[in-house]
């Protein structure tokens, strides 16, 4: 049956919509009403089946905007009447754990019950820590909670950037490599499938932030690109995906971290533009998704001057750094935008209309902490519009300094309210009035599936980029002497190539290899350069990822790179593979032969491989510019110009 010409905005697709939801629930309804009315439900699915067959998809694509219902407003209304003020100012905090097994009676235990119990915190984000005992955990403090806890994560590549031992999705930069958005749109589901299963109900993912700054550190390929328009492209399709398994997606890190030097979890970055350049470039996915209907706004803590222009200097004595041993003081900085009302209320609430939950990034962050108490930080962050308070490095001096502000007037009740109700609705929305404990034995039916392993894979194999050739290495051939120099920015040379390894075997490839890192004796490099020498090929698999935090984030060790350069000026053949920080080549421009695989998860690895040894072609695009005329678009296949 051909498609009927439908086009997304008229009026007739409009009550296309409406019908098709009409038939949904009243197919969802007769269900759970009288199982026995199958003549009625017959009818209904047949009308169901066929206006999905014969309307394109874009009818049913539209932006729906993700926000708690009526009846969830009103169930709110009816909580607030019974809450006292402490009890609403315990909702605004966020506490977070890495899980692990605790007994009951540990000092750890103990403190998060506290949290929940005394301080009756609203939710707590999840880090690292193993499936089980992360959700078992969760679910003693959801059984503790006199009001259901909203549980957070970071899942920008899928659950895996969080629960250990289970699958995870290529980087952004990688999904918008494939040029494809609906590879963005169905790890959108897969992932909301998974963390509904985990017992997470509010993502912070996509990122959206523009990554036009080869030198940032924190960003790079958590980014959909330095082009604005794909970016939006990318991250509405994810969102789509996302909410539709009724999970929060979150946009961060506004108003944008891409053109920054900076990490905001070492010192507050800036970004020195007017409200112009902003809207052009750094604003403009964030008004997509927003008209998508996305569910939640994360502000960062950056330095905007030419929006916020008050000056905030370094405190005499500031906390203990959560995320770095190395933090950075940068000269000039005015108001963090987490805490500066022209960019959360004007801008954001505001100018772009934007009624859904605003959240703080990580309280604890040097590029907060190095210039407020945790105290004053929080009455700011409520006063700037913020909703959602997450990680403080003291929840209860978070908590005391809003008691006060609430005490005082310097925050209204009505202000408070605002919040609070917004949070109660979509704990109601979300289904955790309704069920709040999570079942252990649904978890392994439903995450880490082989649906998630082929979608994984499927990305990967599109999004191998080729960026440059010298004639005659690729593809490599089983006859040729190989080396691998594998260069690390972590703690994990053991086994940070062994998907590649792996691959390459299995396809015939004999090869030794060397792996290098910040440890690396001078006999290590001449081992290196023992064997190099004595090989027909060099693969050098680089591995300069995105630490948050770290002083070395997305660069390659020293040992590494002065081994690198040697073979770089020498006649040896050389195919380099970027794990990781695509932006490597502006660093080593001799290099004959580059490739960008944009991280090191397995699928990235195991593509790669593939794709050296002709299985796959390389089949990415940069979605960045590279020195050297590299532009975004720029993609090569073996034997093709």
């Amino acid at each position: 049956m051909e498609n009927l010409d439908f086009p997304g905005n008229s009026l007739s697709a409009f009550f296309i919509r409406k019908f098709y939801v009409f038939c949904h629930y009243t197919f969802v309804t007769l269900i759970a009403a009288n199982r026995k009315s199958m003549k009625k439900l017959t009818v209904f699915l047949t009308l169901f089946c066929l206006l999905s067959l014969c309307v394109p998809s874009s009818v049913f694509a539209q932006n729906v905007k993700f926000r708690p219902s009526e009846k969830a407003y009103k169930w709110a209304d009816k909580q607030m009447k019974k809450m006292s003020v402490d009890e609403k100012i315990g909702q605004l905090i966020h506490v977070g754990i890495n899980a692990r097994y605790q007994n009951q009676d540990s000092p750890e235990f103990k403190e998060i019950k506290r949290q929940v119990v005394e301080n009756k915190v609203g939710g707590i984000i999840v880090f690292v820590g193993s499936v089980y005992e992360t959700v078992h955990l969760m679910n003693r403090m959801q059984e503790l909670a006199e009001t259901p806890l909203l549980i957070s994560s970071d899942f920008e590549t899928g659950v895996a950037m969080r629960f250990e031992d289970t699958l995870n999705f290529p980087w952004n930069m990688a999904i918008a490599a494939t040029g494809n958005p609906d590879f963005a749109r169905r790890e959108g589901v897969i992932a909301a499938r998974e963390a509904r299963a985990l017992g997470v109900q509010w993502a912070f993912a996509p990122t959206v932030d523009v990554n036009n700054n080869a030198d940032n550190p924190v960003i790079n390929v958590r980014s959909y690109g330095e082009n604005p328009a794909d970016v939006s492209r990318f991250a509405v399709a994810f969102t789509q995906g996302l909410q539709s398994g009724n999970v929060i997606a979150t946009a961060k890190h506004f108003p944008g971290h891409g053109d920054t030097a900076v990490d905001s979890h070492r010192g507050l970055p800036i970004i020195n533009f007017p409200r112009s350049r902003f809207d052009q470039i750094e604003l403009a996915p964030f008004k997509s998704v927003i008209d998508a209907g996305i569910g939640s706004v994360m502000i960062s803590h950056i330095s905007v001057p030419q929006i916020d222009a008050t000056k905030v200097e370094p405190l005499k004595k500031s906390i203990k750094a959560s995320y770095t041993e190395s933090e950075v003081v940068t000269e000039g900085t005015t108001m963090p935008a987490t805490l500066s009302p022209n960019v959360v209320s004007e801008i954001l609430i505001k100018d772009m209309n934007f009624d859904g939950l605003v959240v703080t990034d990580a309280m604890d962050m040097s590029g907060l902490t190095l210039y407020f108490n945790q105290d004053e930080a929080a009455v700011r962050a409520v006063l700037a519009g913020a909703d959602v308070l997450l990680k403080p490095a003291s929840a209860d001096s978070s908590i005391k300094g809003l008691k006060e502000a609430v005490a005082s007037g310097r925050i209204s009740e009505k202000r408070l309210n605002h919040s609070v109700r917004k949070i109660l609705a979509w704990k109601y929305q979300l289904g955790l009035t309704e069920q709040k404990i999570t079942p252990l034995n649904q978890i392994d039916k439903i995450v880490s599936s082989d649906e998630t392993r082929q979608l994984a894979n499927e990305i990967a194999e599109n999004a191998i980029t080729l960026v440059k050739s010298e004639s005659d290495v690729l593809p490599l051939k089983k006859d040729k002497k190989v080396f691998i120099l594998g260069v690390t920015n972590g703690e994990d040379r053991n086994f940070v190539s062994n998907t590649f390894q792996r691959t390459l075997r299995a396809a015939g490839i004999n090869f030794e290899a060397v792996i290098l890192d910040e440890r690396s004796t001078e006999e290590e490099m001449n081992a290196a350069r023992r064997k190099a020498g004595e090989a027909d090929i060099v693969l050098a698999g680089l591995f300069g990822r995105v630490r948050s935090g770290a002083k070395n984030s997305v660069g390659i060790p020293e040992a590494g790179a002065k081994v690198l350069r040697e073979l770089l000026q020498s006649d040896k053949k050389i195919i380099n593979v970027s794990f990781g920080n695509p932006y490597l080549l502006n660093n080593f421009p001799e290099m004959k032969t580059y490739i960008v695989a944009y991280g090191d998860m397995p699928s990235l690895q195991r593509a790669t491989a593939r794709a050296l040894v002709g299985e796959i072609n390389f089949n990415g695009k940069l979605p960045i510019s590279l020195g050297g005329g590299y532009s975004r678009g720029t993609g090569l296949q073996v034997g093709k110009p």
